[in-house]
């Protein structure tokens, strides 16, 4: 194997190592967001982001805006006069 060969094969290694951590990266992100955010399906969140990858990137963003996304408080009815 000449130099150059060897070169090739550490870029190919770097750039497999790169897209492996970027599809790790992604698929914690909305789960991530949402612990951080105090979301009540924290779990749920992340169990999607991880979904959504693993059987097409099309969905992901709902995941990410899901994350965001925070369930209104339940009002308390007060009892009329």
């Amino acid at each position: 194997m000449s130099g150059l060969d060897l070169f090739a094969w550490i870029v190919l290694i770097i750039v497999l190592a790169v897209i492996v951590l970027v599809i790790w990266l992604m698929g914690s992100l909305p789960g991530h967001v949402a612990r951080r955010r105090g979301h009540p399906w924290a779990e749920a969140v992340s169990i999607a982001g991880w979904i959504t990858l693993i059987f097409g990137f099309v969905l992901w963003p709902v995941a990410m805006i899901w994350a965001y996304v925070d369930v209104p408080a339940k009002r308390t009815v007060e009892p009329r006069p």
